[in-house]
Formats: C-alpha cells, structure tokens, sequence
C-alpha cells in the first residue's frame, strides 16, 4: 500500500511525496485520510516563511486531519476498523498516529464539518481566556476563517454585541450572515465607528486575529478602559508606535496571550483547557448544531491539486476562506 504526503521543500515550494504507511504498533492506529483543512494564515506564514515561523526544510504542513481507522495495534480497544476520527497531523493520504491522540467524529458531523475542528479549538482557547461575560461587548478584528469562528464562539458565551472588523467588506458581509451581530470597516475612523455603535468609549472585549503587526495598537484603542484584550493572531513582525502609557497603562487593560500552545497537556484550569477536550467541545458543538462551519468552505481540492491550493494561497485571495483538500 503505497500513498502521498505533502512537503514544503523550500520556502515558496510545495510538492507530493510518495509514502510507505507502516502497520501500526502498540497503542496506533493507521488512518486512511478523508480529508485535510488548509490553516490560511498559519500555513502560508510558513510556506512563505514569513517573520516569526522560520521553519526548518523539508517540513509537512497541516494539522486538520479526518480519516478512517484502516488498521490498529493489538491492544487498541477503544478504536475499531471503520470508524471516522479527527487528529492533528500533516496532510497525507495515511497516518500513522497514537489511537489516545484521536477523537472519533459523530454520527451526526460530516467529514467538512469535522475537519474545522482543529481551527475552531484555536479560536475557542482564545475566547475561553478572554473569559466573557453575559452581556459584555466584544470586537473581533480580523474575518478570516478563525476569526469568524470565534465570533460565533463569542455569541455563544454570551458577548452582546459581537462586532466583526476588518479590512475586507466581503468578509463582513459572509461575518454578518453567520457570525457577528455587528460588522465595521476598519479604517481610520473605526475608533469613532465603534464608540458610535457601542455609546460607549471602547469594546469590554478585544479579540486580535489578523496576525498583522499593526493591528495589536488597534486592539488596545479598541478597548474600554480595564478592558480586556486577548492576541490569538500570530503577529508575523514587530508592532511599531505603541504608546503602552496612553493605551493599555493609563486605561488598566489586561492583555492576554492567547497561543493555542499554552494549552495545558494533562489537567483542565479555568480558561484553560486541554487540547483534547476542547476538541472534543469543538464537535459536540457542530454536532448539535450551534457551530455551522459549511457557509466558510469556499474551495475544494483533489488531492493532485495541492500544489495549486498552496498557490492560491501563496496569493493571499480575500475569497479563500475554508479550503478543503479531498483525498478520499
């Protein structure tokens, strides 16, 4: 049985490599993918190898993977041949991967839902930290796919309004339909924009998911004073001009970190929760119906096309949102 796996060479430069999927050992499974999720902005930061990634060459991208048990270990109990699971590993046609690393997919999450399973824990863990409060205003900035995930993620921990901002009128559009209560440009004049929408001098809540530099400074204006701001976009450079006495010090901000890789391994904590669990969460949400992920899928790719998915990609095409690679 032979199968593909997808290798970034270089920085620009991507191309299919044959594998030999091994039989799984003690305590594995061997996984026949479904289908992979394309992270937009994570994945072309390192293709492109952009400030603050530098990856080391040849490397296998991706990190949102569903497939099917093919084969498993012999003291393998709580997985059997057939079943749908997710976990995070490369895109590839097989995965050889530990059975406690993966979460079957309910019955009722198709193999698109299920692969956002991954992106949409990112956005949960930096909602989860920002601890929101019923009624408390929160202002995401940035539309992208994490973005619009944790919009909804803010409209079901009680965030009222939840505004989307960003540069794009498109994403705002596809951010009002399924998302956010409110949506604004973001230009010049958001600041005054915001205080209009909220009658008041800043959003209770702060959400950075644009991961450019600049924005980080938006984010702290955006605020109200003892507001709280918390950075889940991975900021690809350095923020120039922040002005930290007039905007996070004299206002008494609490800025959060809020990269996934704080994550506790082992015990949940308040605000923060495993990766398991929460992807456990992420499911049980689709699965009920409160997390639509379809209105987000905008492309879909034949397995032999990645190349030219990484290419789209490459451009940085507004209308790229979900990118579903098909290996089935």
């Amino acid at each position: 049985m032979r199968g593909h796996r997808v290798v970034v060479t270089a920085p620009g430069q991507v191309e299919l490599q044959w594998i030999d999927p091994p039989q799984p050992q003690k305590g594995q499974v061997l996984l026949r993918a479904l289908n992979t999720l394309i992270s937009p902005g994570t994945e072309r930061a390192f293709f492109l190898n952009l400030e603050n990634t530098d990856p080391e060459h040849p490397f296998f991208p991706g990190y949102s993977f569903v497939g099917e048990v093919i084969a498993a270990g012999d003291d393998v109990d709580a997985l059997k041949m057939g079943d749908r699971v997710v976990c995070r590993t490369a895109h590839q046609s097989h995965a050889l991967v530990d059975a406690d690393a993966c979460l079957k997919v309910p019955a009722q999450v198709v193999d698109d839902e299920a692969a956002f399973f991954a992106l949409l824990a990112i956005a949960m863990q930096g909602v989860r930290k920002a601890r929101i409060e019923l009624g408390e205003s929160v202002a995401v900035l940035g539309a992208g796919l994490v973005g619009l995930l944790a919009m909804r993620l803010a409209q079901l921990s009680g965030g009222v309004p939840v505004i989307g901002i960003d540069l794009e009128q498109r994403r705002l559009d596809l951010a009002k339909r399924v998302a956010a209560d409110e949506v604004l440009i973001s230009d010049h004049s958001v600041q005054d924009k915001l205080h209009a929408l909220l009658e008041a001098a800043g959003a209770d809540v702060v959400i950075e998911l644009t991961g450019a530099p600049a924005a980080v400074v938006t984010a702290f204006q955006l605020a109200a004073v003892r507001g709280r701001v918390v950075l889940v976009g991975s900021a690809r450079g350095l923020t120039d001009e922040v002005n930290f006495y007039r905007d996070v010090h004299k206002k008494g901000l609490l800025i959060i970190g809020g990269h996934e890789s704080t994550r506790p391994r082992q015990e949940n904590s308040p605000g923060y929760w495993t990766p398991l669990r929460e992807y456990a969460v992420c499911l049980d949400l689709m699965a009920r119906g409160r997390i639509q992920t379809a209105p987000l899928i905008t492309h879909r790719y034949n397995w032999r096309e990645f190349p030219a998915a990484y290419a789209q990609l490459a451009n940085w095409e507004m209308d790229a949102l979900g990118m579903i690679i098909e290996w089935d």
